[in-house]
């Protein structure tokens, strides 16, 4: 699939099959979507991956086993893998204390960042996961932990000062309703979001 074509047919999918990527799979598309930019080169966007049996543990913190006879998409159980990515604050204010960035101002800590680049740069990654999966003709969806987080990051093992961006799952692509009703909703017209010159 060409770039564009995977562009246009990327899709947020919450249907996924239980059955497990092809052998060296995940590793190919981990590689090329954190070939990202960052910040400084940075490049301090990390995954934490849960497959087969540990995509359990995820559910046990974020979607206790009383909640999910509701849940409104039970085929996003089933993924086969998920992929929690995370950044490090900390790592941008060290890149940033270093001598070709410290005039920057930027070294002194993550407050001194007008923008948080970490965030910036590892949504750049998970876009690049999301049409690798796309590409290789498999479903996924990303979202987040929300009041999870500290949670999550104590089951996982992740330390307090990495913060968890959001995950990704990911499978081949189920039967069930796939899409979320935001699908349904038109993005704006080119020209409402195009400022030529100026705002």
């Amino acid at each position: 699939m060409e770039l564009r074509s995977a562009i246009g047919a990327r899709r947020m999918r919450r249907s996924l099959r239980s059955e497990a990527l092809a052998p060296g799979m995940l590793d190919e598309l981990l590689e090329l979507a954190r070939r990202a930019p960052s910040a400084g080169n940075t490049a301090a966007t990390a995954f934490v991956v849960l497959q087969d049996d540990e995509v359990a543990r995820y559910w046990d913190v974020t979607l206790p086993a009383e909640r999910r006879g509701s849940f409104a998409w039970p085929e996003l159980l089933a993924a086969p893998v998920l992929v929690v990515v995370t950044t490090d604050p900390l790592a941008y204010a060290a890149r940033y204390a270093e001598d070709d960035k410290v005039a920057t101002g930027l070294g002194v800590g993550p407050d001194a960042w007008p923008v948080p680049y970490w965030f910036v740069d590892a949504g750049c990654v998970v876009q690049n996961l999301l049409l690798l999966a796309t590409d290789a003709g498999l479903g996924a969806l990303l979202f987040g932990a929300f009041e999870h987080e500290p949670a999550l990051r104590s089951a996982l093992g992740v330390p307090d000062h990495i913060r968890l961006v959001g995950t990704v799952a990911l499978g081949m692509p189920g039967e069930g309703a796939s899409l979320g009703r935001s699908a349904q909703r038109p993005r704006p017209p080119l020209d409402e979001v195009v400022h030529r010159g100026g705002w």
